[in-house]
């Protein structure tokens, strides 16, 4: 089992920035993926940004340039940090991470969420 503690969430003035942090802890053999997802209400959950076990990223068109993923092998830590931030980037930020345990056993762990609230 996983656990993900996320942190960092908050309001913020258009233009602004934020730095979500999620530390993982638990059984983990391996981390496979971790990324950052959004979601606000009446919609699906979308993904904003991810790193893979290599270190390649990915991003949403609509962040990209404006927010980067990083993450800390020794902490097992993914951050996003959040530059330029727009009004239409308020949601509820989730984080998510893909791994492996030490009983070979393959998982798919959510955070509980942090809300992001960018004001016009």
């Amino acid at each position: 089992q996983v656990q993900l503690a996320e942190s960092g969430g908050g309001l913020v003035q258009a233009g602004g920035s934020l730095r979500l942090s999620c530390a993982a802890s638990g059984s983990i053999f391996r981390i496979n993926a971790m990324g950052w997802y959004r979601q606000v209400p009446g919609k699906q959950r979308d993904l904003v940004a991810a790193i893979i076990y290599g270190g390649s990223t990915n991003y949403a068109d609509s962040v990209k340039g404006r927010f980067t993923i990083t993450r800390d092998n020794a902490k097992i830590t993914v951050y996003l940090l959040m530059n330029s931030l727009k009004p239409e980037d308020t949601g509820v930020y989730y984080c998510n991470v893909r791994s492996v345990g030490y009983d070979g056993v393959a998982g798919d762990y959510w955070g509980q969420g942090t809300q992001v609230t960018v004001s016009s």
